[in-house]
Protein backbone atom coordinates (compact mmCIF):
# COMPACT_ATOMS: atom_id res chain seq x y z
CA UNK A 1 0.00 0.00 0.00
CA UNK A 2 2.92 2.34 0.69
CA UNK A 3 4.05 1.78 -2.90
CA UNK A 4 0.51 2.47 -4.15
CA UNK A 5 0.49 5.76 -2.23
CA UNK A 6 3.83 6.76 -3.75
CA UNK A 7 2.45 6.01 -7.21
CA UNK A 8 -0.74 7.98 -6.48
CA UNK A 9 1.31 11.05 -5.54
CA UNK A 10 2.69 11.16 -9.09
CA UNK A 11 -0.74 12.16 -10.33
CA UNK A 12 -1.25 14.95 -7.79
CA UNK A 13 -2.19 18.11 -9.67
CA UNK A 14 -3.18 16.38 -12.91
CA UNK A 15 -6.36 14.46 -12.06
CA UNK A 16 -8.76 17.09 -10.66
CA UNK A 17 -11.67 17.02 -10.14
CA UNK A 18 -10.88 13.32 -9.72
CA UNK A 19 -8.60 12.26 -6.85
CA UNK A 20 -5.10 10.94 -7.42
CA UNK A 21 -5.05 7.16 -6.95
CA UNK A 22 -2.37 4.48 -7.05
CA UNK A 23 -2.65 0.70 -7.35
CA UNK A 24 -0.34 -2.30 -7.07
CA UNK A 25 -0.97 -5.92 -8.09
CA UNK A 26 0.81 -8.49 -5.89
CA UNK A 27 1.12 -12.23 -6.54
CA UNK A 28 2.99 -14.72 -4.36
CA UNK A 29 4.53 -11.83 -2.44
CA UNK A 30 5.90 -10.06 -5.52
CA UNK A 31 4.74 -6.88 -7.24
CA UNK A 32 3.62 -7.81 -10.75
CA UNK A 33 1.70 -4.66 -11.74
CA UNK A 34 1.77 -0.95 -10.96
CA UNK A 35 -0.40 1.95 -12.02
CA UNK A 36 -1.69 5.39 -11.12
CA UNK A 37 -4.34 7.77 -12.37
CA UNK A 38 -2.29 10.06 -14.61
CA UNK A 39 -4.85 12.64 -15.75
CA UNK A 40 -8.54 13.46 -15.64
CA UNK A 41 -10.31 11.30 -18.23
CA UNK A 42 -7.41 8.85 -18.47
CA UNK A 43 -7.49 5.23 -17.29
CA UNK A 44 -7.85 4.72 -13.55
CA UNK A 45 -5.04 3.33 -11.41
CA UNK A 46 -6.59 -0.15 -11.09
CA UNK A 47 -6.86 -0.49 -14.87
CA UNK A 48 -3.25 0.62 -15.36
CA UNK A 49 -1.97 -1.80 -12.71
CA UNK A 50 -3.97 -4.77 -14.00
CA UNK A 51 -2.88 -4.12 -17.59
CA UNK A 52 0.70 -3.87 -16.35
CA UNK A 53 0.35 -7.25 -14.62
CA UNK A 54 -1.19 -8.93 -17.64
CA UNK A 55 -2.05 -12.61 -17.10
CA UNK A 56 -0.29 -12.52 -13.72
CA UNK A 57 -3.29 -10.61 -12.37
CA UNK A 58 -5.33 -13.81 -12.12
CA UNK A 59 -5.67 -14.92 -8.49
CA UNK A 60 -3.52 -11.95 -7.39
CA UNK A 61 -4.11 -9.27 -4.75
CA UNK A 62 -4.83 -5.65 -5.66
CA UNK A 63 -3.82 -2.85 -3.28
CA UNK A 64 -5.43 0.49 -4.15
CA UNK A 65 -5.43 3.82 -2.32
CA UNK A 66 -9.14 4.48 -2.86
CA UNK A 67 -12.13 2.18 -3.11
CA UNK A 68 -12.55 1.09 -6.77
CA UNK A 69 -15.30 2.94 -8.59
CA UNK A 70 -18.51 1.13 -9.47
CA UNK A 71 -20.05 3.48 -12.03
CA UNK A 72 -19.70 4.61 -15.64
CA UNK A 73 -18.04 8.04 -15.81
CA UNK A 74 -15.30 9.13 -18.18
CA UNK A 75 -14.20 5.47 -18.02
CA UNK A 76 -15.98 2.16 -17.30
CA UNK A 77 -16.24 0.87 -13.70
CA UNK A 78 -12.97 -0.42 -12.28
CA UNK A 79 -14.90 -3.17 -10.51
CA UNK A 80 -15.71 -4.77 -13.87
CA UNK A 81 -12.04 -4.73 -14.86
CA UNK A 82 -11.10 -6.33 -11.54
CA UNK A 83 -13.60 -9.16 -11.96
CA UNK A 84 -12.60 -9.79 -15.57
CA UNK A 85 -8.92 -10.01 -14.56
CA UNK A 86 -9.61 -12.66 -11.93
CA UNK A 87 -8.26 -10.65 -8.99
CA UNK A 88 -8.88 -12.69 -5.81
CA UNK A 89 -8.52 -9.97 -3.17
CA UNK A 90 -8.81 -6.16 -3.12
CA UNK A 91 -7.50 -4.03 -0.27
CA UNK A 92 -8.36 -0.31 -0.34
CA UNK A 93 -6.82 2.35 1.88
CA UNK A 94 -10.01 4.39 2.22
CA UNK A 95 -13.64 4.28 1.08
CA UNK A 96 -14.85 6.55 -1.69
CA UNK A 97 -17.06 9.33 -0.25
CA UNK A 98 -18.50 10.15 -3.67
CA UNK A 99 -22.00 8.58 -3.74
CA UNK A 100 -21.79 8.23 -7.52
CA UNK A 101 -18.64 6.11 -7.33
CA UNK A 102 -19.00 4.36 -3.97
CA UNK A 103 -20.07 0.76 -3.47
CA UNK A 104 -17.20 -0.85 -5.31
CA UNK A 105 -16.01 -2.99 -2.42
CA UNK A 106 -19.52 -4.18 -1.68
CA UNK A 107 -20.06 -5.08 -5.34
CA UNK A 108 -16.79 -7.02 -5.47
CA UNK A 109 -17.60 -8.87 -2.25
CA UNK A 110 -20.98 -9.88 -3.64
CA UNK A 111 -19.17 -11.30 -6.65
CA UNK A 112 -16.77 -13.49 -4.71
CA UNK A 113 -13.78 -11.17 -4.29
CA UNK A 114 -12.22 -10.92 -0.83
CA UNK A 115 -12.13 -7.26 0.22
CA UNK A 116 -10.60 -5.12 2.95
CA UNK A 117 -10.40 -1.40 3.71
CA UNK A 118 -8.48 0.88 6.06
CA UNK A 119 -4.83 0.01 5.44
CA UNK A 120 -2.77 3.25 5.73
CA UNK A 121 -6.05 5.16 5.65
CA UNK A 122 -4.74 8.34 7.29
CA UNK A 123 -1.93 8.69 4.74
CA UNK A 124 -4.31 8.01 1.87
CA UNK A 125 -6.86 10.56 3.06
CA UNK A 126 -4.19 13.21 3.58
CA UNK A 127 -3.10 12.71 -0.03
CA UNK A 128 -6.62 13.39 -1.31
CA UNK A 129 -7.79 15.79 1.41
CA UNK A 130 -8.89 18.34 -1.19
CA UNK A 131 -11.07 15.79 -2.98
CA UNK A 132 -12.63 14.55 0.26
CA UNK A 133 -13.48 18.10 1.33
CA UNK A 134 -14.90 19.03 -2.06
CA UNK A 135 -17.15 15.96 -2.26
CA UNK A 136 -18.67 16.74 1.11
CA UNK A 137 -18.90 20.53 0.88
CA UNK A 138 -18.81 21.38 -2.86
CA UNK A 139 -16.32 24.17 -2.19
CA UNK A 140 -12.54 24.16 -2.67
CA UNK A 141 -10.15 22.94 0.01
CA UNK A 142 -8.29 26.16 0.85
CA UNK A 143 -4.59 26.34 1.68
CA UNK A 144 -3.27 29.64 3.02
CA UNK A 145 0.46 30.06 2.39
CA UNK A 146 2.46 32.67 4.29
CA UNK A 147 6.15 33.51 4.29
CA UNK A 148 7.45 35.83 7.00
CA UNK A 149 10.38 36.86 9.12
CA UNK A 150 10.69 35.73 12.73
CA UNK A 151 8.99 38.95 13.80
CA UNK A 152 6.02 38.35 11.50
CA UNK A 153 6.75 40.65 8.57
CA UNK A 154 6.22 39.84 4.91
CA UNK A 155 7.85 43.00 3.53
CA UNK A 156 9.78 46.06 4.63
CA UNK A 157 8.10 49.42 5.16
CA UNK A 158 8.99 50.26 1.52
CA UNK A 159 7.35 47.07 0.26
CA UNK A 160 10.51 45.05 -0.48
CA UNK A 161 9.79 41.34 -0.07
CA UNK A 162 11.95 39.43 -2.57
CA UNK A 163 13.18 37.26 -1.14
CA UNK A 164 12.37 36.70 2.54
CA UNK A 165 12.53 32.91 2.35
CA UNK A 166 15.22 30.69 0.87
CA UNK A 167 15.28 29.05 -2.55
CA UNK A 168 14.17 25.67 -1.18
CA UNK A 169 11.10 27.23 0.43
CA UNK A 170 10.17 28.97 -2.80
CA UNK A 171 10.53 25.66 -4.66
CA UNK A 172 8.23 24.05 -2.11
CA UNK A 173 5.71 26.81 -2.81
CA UNK A 174 5.82 26.09 -6.54
CA UNK A 175 5.26 22.41 -5.81
CA UNK A 176 2.04 23.34 -4.01
CA UNK A 177 1.02 25.52 -6.97
CA UNK A 178 1.39 22.51 -9.22
CA UNK A 179 -0.94 20.47 -7.02
CA UNK A 180 -3.90 22.85 -6.70
CA UNK A 181 -6.63 23.88 -9.11
CA UNK A 182 -6.30 27.61 -8.51
CA UNK A 183 -4.17 30.27 -6.85
CA UNK A 184 -5.62 33.47 -5.39
CA UNK A 185 -4.08 36.88 -4.76
CA UNK A 186 -5.45 40.36 -4.22
CA UNK A 187 -5.13 43.42 -6.42
CA UNK A 188 -2.57 44.85 -3.99
CA UNK A 189 -0.15 41.99 -4.69
CA UNK A 190 -0.93 42.25 -8.38
CA UNK A 191 -0.05 45.93 -8.59
CA UNK A 192 2.99 45.70 -6.31
CA UNK A 193 4.66 42.59 -7.77
CA UNK A 194 2.98 41.95 -11.15
CA UNK A 195 3.32 38.19 -10.54
CA UNK A 196 2.93 35.49 -13.18
CA UNK A 197 1.28 33.01 -10.77
CA UNK A 198 2.52 30.03 -12.77
CA UNK A 199 4.08 26.80 -11.58
CA UNK A 200 7.81 26.68 -12.29
CA UNK A 201 9.57 23.45 -11.31
CA UNK A 202 12.82 22.98 -13.27
CA UNK A 203 13.11 19.59 -14.94
CA UNK A 204 9.60 18.45 -14.01
CA UNK A 205 6.33 18.37 -15.88
CA UNK A 206 3.87 20.61 -14.07
CA UNK A 207 0.49 22.19 -14.59
CA UNK A 208 -0.37 25.83 -13.95
CA UNK A 209 -3.24 26.58 -11.58
CA UNK A 210 -6.05 28.90 -12.60
CA UNK A 211 -5.14 32.46 -11.57
CA UNK A 212 -7.83 34.10 -9.40
CA UNK A 213 -7.46 37.83 -8.75
CA UNK A 214 -9.52 39.70 -6.15
CA UNK A 215 -10.15 43.11 -7.70
CA UNK A 216 -13.21 44.83 -6.26
CA UNK A 217 -13.14 47.83 -8.63
CA UNK A 218 -11.57 46.15 -11.68
CA UNK A 219 -8.30 48.06 -11.44
CA UNK A 220 -6.17 45.36 -13.07
CA UNK A 221 -3.72 46.57 -15.73
CA UNK A 222 -4.58 45.11 -19.10
CA UNK A 223 -0.95 44.21 -19.77
CA UNK A 224 -0.43 42.48 -16.40
CA UNK A 225 1.58 39.26 -16.46
CA UNK A 226 -1.41 37.18 -15.37
CA UNK A 227 -3.18 38.30 -18.55
CA UNK A 228 -0.22 37.96 -20.91
CA UNK A 229 0.78 34.44 -19.80
CA UNK A 230 1.08 31.76 -22.45
CA UNK A 231 -0.69 29.25 -20.23
CA UNK A 232 -3.60 26.87 -20.69
CA UNK A 233 -4.87 27.80 -17.22
CA UNK A 234 -7.45 30.59 -17.14
CA UNK A 235 -7.18 33.96 -15.46
CA UNK A 236 -10.27 34.82 -13.42
CA UNK A 237 -10.75 38.38 -12.15
CA UNK A 238 -13.21 38.49 -9.27
CA UNK A 239 -14.87 41.87 -8.99
CA UNK A 240 -17.79 43.57 -7.35
CA UNK A 241 -20.94 45.13 -8.78
CA UNK A 242 -21.06 48.31 -10.86
CA UNK A 243 -17.63 48.00 -12.48
CA UNK A 244 -16.82 49.78 -15.79
CA UNK A 245 -18.48 47.77 -18.55
CA UNK A 246 -16.01 48.91 -21.21
CA UNK A 247 -13.06 47.57 -19.25
CA UNK A 248 -14.90 44.37 -18.51
CA UNK A 249 -15.51 43.89 -22.24
CA UNK A 250 -11.85 44.52 -23.04
CA UNK A 251 -10.77 41.92 -20.50
CA UNK A 252 -13.23 39.40 -21.89
CA UNK A 253 -11.75 39.94 -25.35
CA UNK A 254 -8.34 39.06 -23.84
CA UNK A 255 -9.80 35.70 -22.69
CA UNK A 256 -9.95 36.86 -19.09
CA UNK A 257 -12.93 35.52 -17.16
CA UNK A 258 -14.67 38.19 -15.08
CA UNK A 259 -16.60 36.86 -12.11
CA UNK A 260 -18.90 39.28 -10.32
CA UNK A 261 -19.82 38.61 -6.70
CA UNK A 262 -21.42 40.57 -3.89
CA UNK A 263 -19.73 42.59 -1.18
CA UNK A 264 -19.65 41.99 2.55
CA UNK A 265 -18.38 44.81 4.78
CA UNK A 266 -17.21 46.59 1.63
CA UNK A 267 -15.03 43.63 0.62
CA UNK A 268 -15.63 40.82 -1.83
CA UNK A 269 -17.64 38.05 -0.18
CA UNK A 270 -15.14 35.18 -0.06
CA UNK A 271 -17.71 32.63 1.09
CA UNK A 272 -19.80 33.41 -1.97
CA UNK A 273 -16.66 33.11 -4.10
CA UNK A 274 -15.94 29.62 -2.74
CA UNK A 275 -19.40 28.47 -3.80
CA UNK A 276 -18.87 29.87 -7.29
CA UNK A 277 -15.43 28.28 -7.61
CA UNK A 278 -16.91 25.00 -6.44
CA UNK A 279 -19.46 25.18 -9.25
CA UNK A 280 -16.49 25.52 -11.61
CA UNK A 281 -15.27 22.12 -10.29
CA UNK A 282 -12.30 23.64 -8.48
CA UNK A 283 -11.47 21.27 -5.64
CA UNK A 284 -8.47 23.14 -4.20
CA UNK A 285 -7.33 26.73 -3.85
CA UNK A 286 -4.01 28.21 -2.73
CA UNK A 287 -4.22 31.70 -1.18
CA UNK A 288 -0.97 33.60 -1.66
CA UNK A 289 -2.16 37.14 -1.16
CA UNK A 290 -0.74 39.84 1.07
CA UNK A 291 -1.70 40.70 4.62
CA UNK A 292 -5.17 41.99 3.81
CA UNK A 293 -6.17 38.97 1.74
CA UNK A 294 -4.68 36.54 4.28
CA UNK A 295 -6.59 38.18 7.12
CA UNK A 296 -9.80 38.29 5.07
CA UNK A 297 -9.51 34.58 4.25
CA UNK A 298 -9.12 33.68 7.92
CA UNK A 299 -11.91 36.02 8.98
CA UNK A 300 -14.27 34.56 6.39
CA UNK A 301 -13.61 31.07 7.73
CA UNK A 302 -12.66 29.61 4.35
CA UNK A 303 -9.15 28.40 5.27
CA UNK A 304 -8.63 24.67 5.82
CA UNK A 305 -4.87 24.41 6.01
CA UNK A 306 -2.04 26.80 6.86
CA UNK A 307 1.41 26.52 5.29
CA UNK A 308 3.65 29.03 7.08
CA UNK A 309 7.32 29.57 6.25
CA UNK A 310 9.41 31.38 8.85
CA UNK A 311 12.76 32.81 7.72
CA UNK A 312 15.67 33.46 10.11
CA UNK A 313 15.42 37.23 9.67
CA UNK A 314 14.25 40.13 11.83
CA UNK A 315 12.92 43.40 10.46
CA UNK A 316 13.56 44.87 13.88
CA UNK A 317 10.68 47.32 13.93
CA UNK A 318 6.93 47.72 13.71
CA UNK A 319 6.80 49.56 10.39
CA UNK A 320 7.12 46.53 8.10
CA UNK A 321 4.11 44.87 6.47
CA UNK A 322 2.48 42.30 8.73
CA UNK A 323 1.44 38.77 7.77
CA UNK A 324 -2.14 39.66 8.66
CA UNK A 325 -3.42 43.22 8.35
CA UNK A 326 -6.56 44.79 9.71
CA UNK A 327 -8.58 44.16 12.84
CA UNK A 328 -7.88 40.86 14.57
CA UNK A 329 -9.43 38.92 17.44
CA UNK A 330 -10.17 40.91 20.59
CA UNK A 331 -10.14 37.82 22.81
CA UNK A 332 -7.86 34.81 22.84
CA UNK A 333 -10.93 32.60 22.72
CA UNK A 334 -11.72 34.12 19.31
CA UNK A 335 -8.26 33.43 17.89
CA UNK A 336 -7.88 30.91 15.07
CA UNK A 337 -6.65 27.60 16.46
CA UNK A 338 -4.55 25.08 14.55
CA UNK A 339 -4.52 21.33 15.03
CA UNK A 340 -2.44 18.42 13.71
CA UNK A 341 0.54 20.72 13.41
CA UNK A 342 3.92 19.71 12.01
CA UNK A 343 7.18 21.63 12.09
CA UNK A 344 9.97 20.84 9.61
CA UNK A 345 13.13 22.42 8.28
CA UNK A 346 13.22 23.58 4.65
CA UNK A 347 16.67 24.86 3.78
CA UNK A 348 17.41 27.59 6.31
CA UNK A 349 13.70 28.21 6.97
CA UNK A 350 11.17 26.61 9.30
CA UNK A 351 7.92 25.29 7.82
CA UNK A 352 4.88 25.15 10.09
CA UNK A 353 1.81 23.35 8.78
CA UNK A 354 -1.52 22.80 10.46
CA UNK A 355 -5.25 22.54 9.94
CA UNK A 356 -7.65 25.23 11.06
CA UNK A 357 -9.91 23.92 13.79
CA UNK A 358 -13.42 24.31 12.46
CA UNK A 359 -16.89 23.81 13.89
CA UNK A 360 -17.88 21.73 10.85
CA UNK A 361 -15.32 19.01 11.55
CA UNK A 362 -17.27 15.87 12.30
CA UNK A 363 -14.52 14.30 14.38
CA UNK A 364 -11.01 14.85 15.64
CA UNK A 365 -9.41 14.83 12.22
CA UNK A 366 -9.75 17.23 9.33
CA UNK A 367 -11.50 14.86 6.95
CA UNK A 368 -14.84 14.81 8.74
CA UNK A 369 -14.91 11.02 9.19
Amino acid sequence: MALALALAARGKGFTSPNPCVGAVVVKNGEVVGRGWHRAYGAAHAEVMAIDDAGTAAKDADLFVTLEPCNHFGKTPPCTHKILAAGIRRVVAACPDPNPKAAGGLSFLSQNGVEVGCGLLQDQAETLIEDFLWYVRHRTPFVILKCAATLDGRIATSTGESQWITCEQSRAFGHKIRGQVDAILVGSGTLHADNPSLTCRIPGKNSQDPARVILDTRLTICEDANVIQQASTAPTIVVTGPDVPLEKKDRLLRKNVQVLEIGLKNNRLDLCQLMVKLGKLSMTSLLVEGGGTVAASALSAGIVNKLVYFVAPRLMGGSDGKAVFEGKGAEKLTDAVTLEQMTVTRVGQDILVQGYVKRADRLSKNHFGR
